[in-house]
């Protein structure tokens, strides 16, 4: 019987897999230049809006995406999508085991702030 070795695998590693396995999810980051909503997104991929948030969930739980608020005039703010990294690198350690490194850019002191507000966002919902 053959074994199941995704069990021995850590999971950021897989989390990060599945969601660059994914076609759609893929398609989503090659569209974000810049920041845009899940409407944008769908409308820009040809995607359902259904599944444009079912895959910015994907996105963000690996940490690809980071969720930023849109302020407008109007008093309806937005979310918004942005990318987080610049190379996802899969690397073989000394032990055998697969281990994924995500490289971000260097950040600005705001940038980092809103990241961290974001977490707390998503932690509290």
């Amino acid at each position: 019987m053959a074994r199941d070795q995704s069990a021995e695998e850590p999971s950021e590693l897989l989390t990060v897999l599945d969601a660059l396995d994914d076609a759609d999810a893929r398609a989503i980051i090659r569209a974000l230049v810049e920041p845009m909503t899940a409407s944008e997104l769908s409308d820009e991929c040809d995607i359902p809006l259904s599944t444009t948030y079912r895959k910015l969930d994907l996105l963000t739980e690996a940490d690809l995406l980071v969720e930023g608020t849109e302020i407008r005039a109007d008093g309806h703010h937005t979310t918004t999508y942005e990318v987080t990294f610049d190379e996802v690198r899969i690397e073989l350690t000394d032990k055998r085991r697969l281990d994924v490194n995500v490289v971000r850019p260097e950040q600005a002191p705001d940038q980092q702030l809103a990241d961290i507000w974001s977490a707390v966002r998503r932690e509290t919902k």
